[in-house]
């Protein structure tokens, strides 16, 4: 298994790491850890190079299975390589802030209307988020994305903490999706909690404060059947 680095410690940009496995068919390797987020949860996987020496080769994709993360690239070392992975920092940034920009969102729409998640994604700087809200009315929008920008002011932490799943299961407020998409061979599930605000399984990566993420502003808000609603937002800065 590859140790995740990504996974408790977010903000470390670079990698030491041996090439354990490779797959010549579809031109991947497997390393013993990495920084790079393999992608999840509506978080595109993070882009950069791996450096052998001098060489730099790019690292065109980042994917996990049960045996750790696979990078994929043009030319594979073999195994037993020394590499240097290095993240396109800029973006992976931009990516944590808009993550915990769309915790803190689900936060406030549950606050408001008690509503799950049925879908989500994004890119850096910009999120959108699906829930089901029945009772949504225009006049929501404005409130909510003054009540978020209140919160990401107040300078949350956010933290990360693993749980047992057999501890887990007995949450179910861990759960913000309208179907639980934990898979059924986890053991050990991964929480985000923002501080007063949110508390949810996740596995991506995220700021250490909601004052990192900067003011958001919604962009549009779209209905997406009888019930469900489309909120899309960016950051401002």
């Amino acid at each position: 298994m590859t140790e995740r680095i990504y996974s408790t410690r977010a903000y470390e940009r670079s990698m030491s790491a041996t090439v354990v496995a490779t797959d010549r068919d579809d031109g991947r390797v497997l390393l013993d850890q990495t920084v790079f987020y393999p992608g999840g949860g509506g978080q595109p996987p993070d882009t950069g190079v791996l450096a052998i020496g001098d060489d730099r080769l790019e690292v065109r994709r980042v994917t996990q299975d049960s045996h750790g993360v696979w990078h994929w690239l043009d030319e594979l070392p073999p195994v037993g390589t020394a590499v240097v992975g290095e993240i396109d920092w800029d973006r992976r940034y931009q990516l944590m802030r808009t993550h915990t920009a769309m915790h803190a969102m689900c936060g406030v729409v549950w606050e408001r209307f008690q509503s799950p998640v049925t879908g989500g994604n994004m890119t850096p700087g910009e999120g959108r988020l699906d829930f089901e809200i029945p009772q949504w009315d225009p006049e929501d929008r404005d409130p909510i994305e003054a009540e978020l920008n209140r919160q990401l002011a107040l300078a949350r932490r956010v933290e990360v903490s693993f749980l047992d799943r057999a501890e887990a299961d007995e949450d179910p407020s861990l759960i913000r999706t309208k179907v639980n998409l934990l898979p059924a061979g986890l053991r050990e599930v991964r929480v985000i909690d923002i501080v007063g605000l949110d508390r949810q399984a996740d596995g991506g990566t995220h700021v250490d404060s909601t004052s990192e993420v900067g003011a958001i502003r919604i962009t549009k808000t779209e209905s997406k059947g009888k019930g469900f609603r489309r909120i899309r937002f960016v950051l401002d800065s």
